[in-house]
């Protein structure tokens, strides 16, 4: 464990960050899917447009880089156009 008093809140700080990030790449995963499992049903359309929306979200707040978000959806409308 650190002995200075700045290291010991970055300790804290970066745990509730990891946590956080954690949690949002867990969603981009979970809609994601969803939208894939839901290519030609009625919800289609609106799964598709939450999982691009949760990864703008993502790259705008850091959790993932901006190219990253821009691959992942690029390879979800190539599924999803390739299905339909």
């Amino acid at each position: 464990m650190a002995n200075i008093k700045s290291q010991k809140k970055r300790i804290l700080t970066n745990a509730k960050a990891a946590e956080r990030n954690k949690a949002v790449k867990s969603e981009l995963k979970t809609r994601s899917k969803n939208a894939v499992n839901a290519i030609g049903t009625a919800s289609g359309e609106e799964s598709l447009r939450l999982a691009v929306k949760r990864l703008d979200m993502a790259a705008a707040k850091r959790v993932i880089h901006k190219n990253q978000a821009a691959r992942r959806k690029s390879r979800l409308m190539k599924k999803i156009n390739t299905a339909g």
